[in-house]
């Protein structure tokens, strides 16, 4: 599951353009040193719990985005666009994802999911 989950997260990465400092802040501010261990070997990676749901959420983040904006271009700069919605208060939900709590991720999370008609 862990590796799965952070090779799924660094094609996020990639696909969001995130540089390796967003990356350890959405990942839970791991070391330096660790951060790039995983990147370079997810398989040997041991995560924390704390680790797998932010993995977890951003992953459904991911979804959601997907689902509402089928347009891979759209969809992939959704993060860094200003925005007006009630969370975002017009900054960029990748600056509230950065604010570094899970639940920053959490609220991210539940914005798109009541846009596609999900659960809040």
């Amino acid at each position: 599951m862990s590796a799965a989950g952070l090779r799924a997260f660094f094609n996020i990465a990639r696909d969001w353009d995130l540089s390796s400092d967003e990356q350890i802040v959405l990942l839970g501010s791991p070391g330096r040193s660790t951060f790039f261990k995983w990147k370079a070997t997810p398989e040997s990676a041991r995560l924390s719990r704390d680790t797998l749901e932010r993995l977890s959420l951003l992953l459904g983040i991911y979804k959601a985005l997907q689902i509402l904006l089928p347009n891979a271009q759209a969809s992939d700069a959704w993060v860094k666009r200003p925005n007006t919605a009630a969370p975002f208060g017009g900054a960029r939900a990748l600056d509230r994802m950065l604010a570094g709590n899970v639940s920053d991720l959490v609220a991210v999370r539940q914005y798109l999911d009541a846009m596609r008609g999900g659960w809040t």
